[in-house]
């Protein structure tokens, strides 16, 4: 109990609360303390104020009258019940008529509006009372003591001071209760997010973290690790993915690569075999060499580790110039090149992976593209470009075979090549890499029906259009 609640106090909730609970209570104690000494302050101006006027009445009187009216009111009033005080003294300081016995020595020499304590006529047993009096001197030299007792307000002060400590009781306990129901509930949370961190450390790829549906900040937070293991999850199926796709698919062509250089030592008796030999080997090295370099693109693209020299660019002019790259190919394969290309398609990024993603589609299509329908019918390869959305839209369509819908998705990992692919040289890596620089980009890259055919479509976000000289529609 004492180690849960160690952690309860030193939760960042709790502390926070704390924090919050401190700044309120001094603000209620500021706050209650102004209340209490401006309800005195009030007070006390009404006393003065009731003093001043009888003061001013009682000299009215005796301006009147004389000193035998005055003491005449002053006896009357000294009889009603109330917190009024009079005292009527000759100059001597002899008591003539007032409900006030007692008072300090010297009180009655001082001038002005003073607060002492006093005994009352009425009190048998002398006790002292406190009041605000004022002494006033009168013609003659009678001096008139006009006052109000305080016991109303001490009596109001104390109540104030009781309730200002109840309050500030009441609001450092209710904020303590506050800030451990909230620490406690975040800590639960946390809690139960740990326990799943720790089974996904353990081996449990699987596991997402339990979103609450409240929006609130540890929600988001959930949302984004859950979103991050999603991606790691990927990466990992992806890298077993390689690793088979390696162990399978590369083992034929280093075993391949192997029997030629032995069957050159077994059987090249003349330089010119062993040449031939060496020039096959070396040409089956180069494969395996782009291979892997297809593979280290993929993998640094798919880590983000390309976005180095990335700058605005002409997309339609990257798509123009990969086009008339493979006019001679499609012309020599009996393929018409088709381009059709937008003005100004301005994009953020790296020419040379676009470049180089376009000739993967181009190459592809003049591959795969003849039609099996008609063989007579020359087939033709449509590269399009153009704006779309407010993305920039880059297509390669071709009149082949095509893809069925369900493996579309499928031909985008690494090394897959479906039965109708395998006669043909290839490695299964040019949509792989294709779909990584659509990622790159925070664009995306999709397989769709050309009917007949396939038509594969780059689609990437484009910045603010700006006008670039580059009007291409060319036919090859």
């Amino acid at each position: 109990m004492l180690v849960r609640l160690g952690t309860l106090f030193r939760t960042t909730a709790f502390k926070l609360s704390l924090a919050y609970l401190l700044v309120f209570a001094a603000f209620a104690f500021f706050a209650l303390g102004y209340v209490a000494w401006n309800a005195r302050r009030v007070l006390d101006d009404q006393i003065v104020s009731t003093i001043e006027a009888e003061i001013n009445g009682l000299s009215d009187q005796y301006a009147a009258g004389g000193i035998r009216r005055l003491v005449s009111v002053v006896e009357r009033r000294s009889r009603e019940p109330g917190a009024s005080l009079y005292l009527v003294t000759t100059p001597a300081g002899e008591h003539v008529v007032g409900n006030v016995e007692t008072l300090p020595p010297g009180v009655l020499n001082e001038p002005g509006q003073i607060e002492t304590t006093y005994g009352r006529s009425t009190d048998g047993d002398r006790v002292e009372h406190r009041a605000i009096v004022r002494i006033f001197t009168l013609p003659g030299g009678f001096r008139l003591l006009v006052g109000r007792d305080v016991e109303e307000r001490d009596r109001l002060r104390a109540v104030i001071g009781r309730a200002f400590a109840w309050s500030l009781m009441l609001v450092v306990g209710l904020g303590f209760l506050g800030s451990w129901f909230i620490a406690q509930r975040v800590l639960k949370r946390v809690d139960h997010m740990t326990e799943i961190t720790r089974s996904i450390m353990a081996g449990d790829l699987d596991g997402r973290l339990t979103l609450a549906g409240t929006g609130d900040e540890l929600d988001r937070l959930a949302s984004n690790l859950n979103a991050m293991l999603d991606r790691i999850g990927e990466l990992m199926r992806g890298m077993r993915e390689v690793s088979d796709n390696i162990a399978h698919d590369l083992k034929t062509p280093l075993t391949r690569l192997r029997n030629k250089a032995d069957a050159a030592l077994r059987e090249g008796d003349d330089p010119e075999s062993l040449r031939a030999a060496l020039e096959a080997n070396i040409e089956e090295s180069d494969n395996l060499i782009r291979v892997f370099n297809a593979l280290l693109m993929i993998a640094r693209l798919e880590a983000g580790n390309a976005r180095e020299g990335l700058a605005d660019f002409d997309a339609g002019a990257v798509a123009l110039e990969v086009g008339e790259l493979y006019e001679a190919v499609a012309e020599e394969r009996g393929v018409g090149l088709r381009t059709e290309i937008e003005d100004g398609l301005l994009l953020h990024g790296s020419r040379e992976l676009i470049g180089q993603a376009m000739a993967n589609l181009i190459d592809n299509a003049l591959k795969y593209g003849q039609r099996p329908a008609d063989p007579t019918v020359p087939p033709v390869v449509c590269v399009t470009a153009r704006r779309e959305d407010g993305a920039v839209l880059l297509a390669v369509a071709d009149q082949g075979e095509g893809i069925p819908e369900v493996d579309r998705g499928r031909v985008l990992e690494r090394f897959v090549r479906l039965e109708t692919a395998r006669t043909r040289p290839g490695f299964g890596l040019g949509l792989s890499l294709v779909n990584a620089v659509a990622r790159l980009h925070q664009g995306t890259f999709a397989l769709e029906d050309n009917a007949p055919g396939l038509r594969a479509v780059l689609r990437l976000p484009a910045p603010a259009a700006r006008e670039v000289q580059a009007p291409w529609e060319t036919t090859a």
